[in-house]
């Protein structure tokens, strides 16, 4: 274990001391969760869903391009 891992699981260690048994539990049944679930899930699969990204077969120009289009502009503004 790298001293990174050692401050890392320290602080958490430090911010549990404050949550109640109940709130513990459920951690720890998260956490297990977590631990099954590691060869289920892609990379990839997690790495869109931590940016709330969408699958699309256009372009990033093209979709660039269309919002672009889209704006409507009025007096300096942009209008809804």
């Amino acid at each position: 274990m790298t001293a990174t891992d050692k401050n890392i699981l320290e602080a958490y260690s430090n911010l549990f001391q404050g949550l109640s048994y109940l709130n513990k539990i459920e951690l720890i049944e998260r956490l297990t969760k977590s631990l099954k679930t590691v060869g289920t899930k892609s990379k990839e699969n997690n790495f869109y869903k931590s940016f709330g990204a969408f699958a699309s077969e256009k372009s990033a120009e093209e979709i660039v391009s269309e919002i672009k289009e889209n704006r409507k502009f009025s007096n300096g503004r942009l209008d809804n």
